[in-house]
């Protein structure tokens, strides 16, 4: 009796929801009526609300995909296009792989090219040197040759030039003894004349 005197008086004492609604001025919620509004509930057909028909339909297209295989058909095509993208990355590494290669070819040949362009450089430098050399010898020597070449024909000049004194000189003397002996001259004046010039003939040199 006691408790149930209590539980009484406890319900008394604790206000219900509609009485803490209508304390903080809010209206009610739910299905409790106001003044001249209807009370609101959700549409329902065949005994189903909204929530229980998308339900039934999202589990109908799940049931149609599974029956028509379409995950399979899914997954064989993401499959597919994992292994054409794995595909193209190997090819790809290939490709990458052959360009590495060829730039170490490259890299070698361009290596290769210089070097051997640096002994051609040095070959024609060692070459020019050797040919300035040769031409500077060359050269002395055609000077040497030319220089002789002067001299001698100097001296072939100097001796045709006595010759020809020596040659005028004969013949002048031969004019000479020739007109003395034609003038009547004795013998001892023509061998005068003579001994003249022969003693002339031998003092040009």
């Amino acid at each position: 009796m006691a408790e149930a005197a209590a539980q009484q008086n406890g319900a008394d004492t604790a206000p219900n929801l509609d009485q803490a609604i209508h304390a903080e001025g809010m209206e009610p919620i739910g299905t409790v009526a106001h003044e001249g509004v209807a009370p609101h509930t959700d549409p329902r057909a065949v005994g189903m609300d909204a929530t229980a028909w998308v339900s039934l339909a999202m589990a109908v297209f799940i049931l149609i995909l599974l029956v028509k295989k379409v995950p399979a058909v899914i997954g064989g095509a993401l499959d597919g296009r994992i292994a054409q993208i794995k595909e193209q990355l190997a090819e790809a590494a290939r490709l990458r792989a052959e360009a590495e290669a060829l730039k170490g070819e490259y890299e070698a040949k361009l290596t290769a090219a210089t070097a051997e362009a640096e002994a051609l450089r040095k070959a024609a430098e060692h070459e020019a040197e050797s040919l300035i050399a040769d031409a500077k010898v060359n050269a002395q020597a055609l000077v040497a040759r030319r220089q002789k070449m002067a001299e001698d024909k100097i001296g072939a000049a100097e001796r045709a030039a006595i010759a020809g004194i020596r040659a005028k000189a004969v013949n002048a003397a031969t004019s000479a003894a020739a007109t003395l002996i034609a003038q009547g001259h004795d013998a001892q004046a023509d061998k005068l004349l003579v001994d003249r010039a022969i003693g002339g003939i031998g003092t040009i040199n």
